[in-house]
């Protein structure tokens, strides 16, 4: 049961809860990343009611976090994939995981991020693609951008004329 949409609010941060902000929706997510593709795993996997996964299954493909594929035509079957979308979203998910085991998990992490390659654990941090420097403050904070309306630029001030160079599309 929806309560408020952050659809038209042009927080970045509003928008993109507007599409994972729900716990499950998270949860489902993760599942994704671990190879989760089917109803049933899904199911398996998430202590949760078949109605209420497939209404988030149903909105994570309508925000186009996962693409459903029709895997069986007799009895109809569905999988859901990833997009590219859903996908950009690991790195929230690899910090949320983190934030959570430094400060609730008094027994210590019950799951880690590792290099593929030589197991050796990782700790994910924030970085400018640009810089290669660690998102900290006070070296870095948010500024209201070139689309930004009055109410954004009283909340973070400074407007930013162009994004950065790493950041435009080719048509700009």
């Amino acid at each position: 049961m929806r309560h408020t949409t952050f659809e038209t609010m042009q927080c970045p941060v509003a928008r993109g809860l507007e599409r994972v902000g729900e716990w499950w929706s998270i949860l489902i997510l993760r599942d994704a990343f671990l190879g989760s593709t089917r109803f049933e795993q899904f199911q398996k996997g998430l202590p949760i009611t078949p109605t209420s996964l497939t209404r988030r299954l149903n909105a994570l493909v309508e925000a186009g976090m996962l693409e459903r594929h029709r895997y069986c035509q007799h009895p109809p079957r569905d999988e859901y994939l990833l997009t590219e979308r859903g996908r950009d979203f690991r790195p929230v998910l690899w910090s949320l995981l983190a934030w959570g085991n430094r400060h609730f998990a008094p027994e210590g992490p019950s799951v880690v991020i590792v290099d593929a390659e030589t197991g050796a654990l990782a700790d994910p941090v924030m970085m400018d693609r640009v810089t290669l420097r660690q998102l900290t403050e006070p070296e870095f904070s948010t500024a209201a951008g070139p689309a930004a309306n009055e109410q954004t630029r009283q909340r973070h001030g400074v407007v930013i004329a162009t994004p950065p160079k790493a950041h435009r599309t080719s048509a700009s």
